[in-house]
């Protein structure tokens, strides 16, 4: 088994996860069995306790760990499912340590950051690449270069690169700053970032320059010589128009040539090609038509800025279904609070989606937009989140259920339409918030004759879906403590309510829709997670389609 460590320099968010990612896909067209690690430097144990504000998106793993954004882009470069093993994080390791010596696993010595802590960190790397089958096991060092709080995972990767040199190597994504009063890019900053790497006894193999533009001769001799490395082994890695670029880019560098070459390996028959990459890419920068889309959401506001990256998974699950019908999907991001306020004119809008969310703030703006969509014949998907507000939205204005609440927005609603899972209750009195919901993949039947069955239907037949669809039922993953209250199931469904999948015993609402609307779904698990760009998600497919039907009437 081979290691590839990808660390950062200068700052974070250069891409060093997309880099990760690609280097994957690339590896595995040339007949390796890849997986790729993430690791966070933080002392959380896993993500799902951390404000999506902070931290992004939290993705979940098909057998429940509540993670890093990073792997759901690793999920849709690889085109494979990921474990909990390929998370790390200092909480878990240092847990794992302290447990251990607790229970008197070190046999009475004392117990120390090297070799206990870093021991720890390499024997999870190895799990990670036998869990998953690897020939290379692919590493994200979390942060950048130089920080106290991830020093401990660098000296792990120098260790094992001196147990075994041949099968290490050290990727440094750092970056190039363009400076327009002089009209250059600037390599000092990389030097810098790079000499950082050096003073912790490692020496990277490759270099990977972002910046604005493709680096110049000039600027990548200047990084060879300061960097100790062969000009060759200077990747450029200019921004690019779209993220799936990226593997092209580095592709046209034989960039994994070259790390085959110094992993002392030699190329396989191809598990992944690039010719339907390169479609699908294309696709996305080529679009013959284009939609409007609202997403309505609440965690995207931090200080004075909007970001997306709480709703990567959507954002790129939407992607995936426009490149399929070649379509631009522009999203205008709505704060859910405002519309509360100032409803916002979402009649001019080609589809509406109300994503995942927790507690009471700005539930009613998204129930005003549920509204609206439905009374406006505006596609909707309600994801999670989205879908208890849905259900909410019908039981009051047509079930006329006067008041109808979740509990968790609304503790005193007289109507509890969504109410707390059984065996959450507990673990909410023992505020044992990390973990304890309902997380990873779990079944799902379809109602027959529902359009999200035709859905499923058309768009999701084919061998490596992860769906998996077998005959009426698919896998999807879940991260939830609410649901829907069977005890108002008969009076929604009288009203019209369709619930169009359910877990396998019946007990538990996984997805519902309307009829006699151009497309209203909503779905408690999230199909966003598993969509992907060779496997867009069948149910983004259906909306995109829909959205583009109303887009032609406008």
């Amino acid at each position: 088994m081979r290691y590839i460590f990808i660390s950062g320099g200068v700052v974070s968010g250069l891409g060093k996860g997309i880099t990760a990612a690609s280097i994957g896909l690339l590896l595995k067209t040339k007949g390796f069995r890849v997986t790729n690690v993430k690791i966070d430097m933080y002392l959380n144990v896993d993500a799902g306790t951390i404000r999506p504000q902070e931290h992004g998106e939290v993705f979940v793993t098909q057998d429940g760990l509540e993670t890093d954004q990073d792997l759901g882009n690793y999920e849709r470069f690889i085109h494979e499912s990921l474990h909990r093993d390929n998370y790390l994080t200092t909480g878990q390791v240092y847990k794992a340590v302290i447990d251990r010596e607790r229970a008197f696993g070190y046999g009475g010595e004392d117990v120390e950051a090297i070799p206990h802590v870093t021991d720890e960190i390499i024997s999870r790397l190895k799990k990670a690449g036998q869990t998953n089958h690897a020939d290379i096991v692919i590493v994200e060092l979390g942060g950048t270069v130089g920080e106290y709080q991830n020093a401990i995972f660098f000296e792990a990767s120098r260790i094992l690169h001196l147990r075994k040199p041949n099968q290490v190597l050290h990727i440094h994504v750092t970056h190039l700053p363009y400076l327009k009063n002089i009209g250059e890019l600037k390599s000092k900053p990389a030097q810098q970032s790079s000499h950082f790497l050096n003073a912790m006894g490692i020496q990277a193999d490759f270099i990977v320059a972002r910046a604005e533009t493709p680096i110049d001769e000039k600027r990548r001799e200047k990084l060879a010589v300061f960097c100790n490395l062969k000009s060759e082994d200077i990747i450029s890695a200019p921004d690019l128009p779209n993220i799936y670029q990226v593997p092209l880019y580095l592709n046209k560098q034989h960039f994994a040539e070259k790390i085959i070459k110094k992993l002392r390996l030699k190329p396989k028959g191809k598990l992944l090609g690039l010719k339907s990459w390169e479609e699908f890419s294309n696709n996305i920068d080529h679009p013959t038509k284009t939609v409007e889309i609202a997403m309505i959401g609440k965690y995207f506001q931090t200080g004075d800025y909007k970001l997306s990256d709480s709703y990567i998974s959507v954002i790129e699950a939407l992607h995936h279904a426009g490149s399929f019908h070649k379509t631009k999907v522009n999203i205008t991001w709505i704060n859910s609070s405002d519309l509360e306020t100032s409803p916002a004119n979402l009649t001019r809008f080609d589809g509406i989606i109300v994503p995942q969310g927790w507690g009471s703030r700005g539930t009613e703006g998204k129930i005003n937009a549920v509204e609206i969509s439905r009374k406006k014949s505006i596609p909707y998907l309600g994801l999670c989140f989205g879908m208890q507000m849905a259900v909410i939205e019908f039981a009051r204005h047509e079930a006329k259920l006067s008041g109808a609440n979740s509990a968790e927005a609304d503790p005193n609603t007289p109507h509890q339409v969504i109410h707390i899972m059984p065996d959450q209750v507990e673990y909410l009195k023992k505020k044992q918030y990390g973990g304890t919901i309902r997380l990873g993949s779990w079944p799902c039947v379809l109602k027959p004759d529902t359009l999200l069955e035709s859905l499923y239907q058309e768009y999701g037949r084919g061998k490596n879906t992860p769906w998996n669809l077998t005959r009426n039922l698919v896998q999807e993953r879940h991260r939830h403590r609410y649901e829907v209250n069977n005890e108002y199931r008969k009076q929604l469904e009288v009203a019209g309510l369709i619930i169009s999948g359910t877990s396998p015993d019946r007990q538990l609402v996984e997805a519902i829709e309307l009829k006699d609307h151009p497309f209203f779904i909503g779905t408690q698990f999230h199909p966003e997670y598993i969509s992907r760009p060779l496997n867009p998600h069948p149910i983004f497919l259906g909306f995109i389609k829909a959205c583009l039907k109303k887009h032609r009437l406008q």
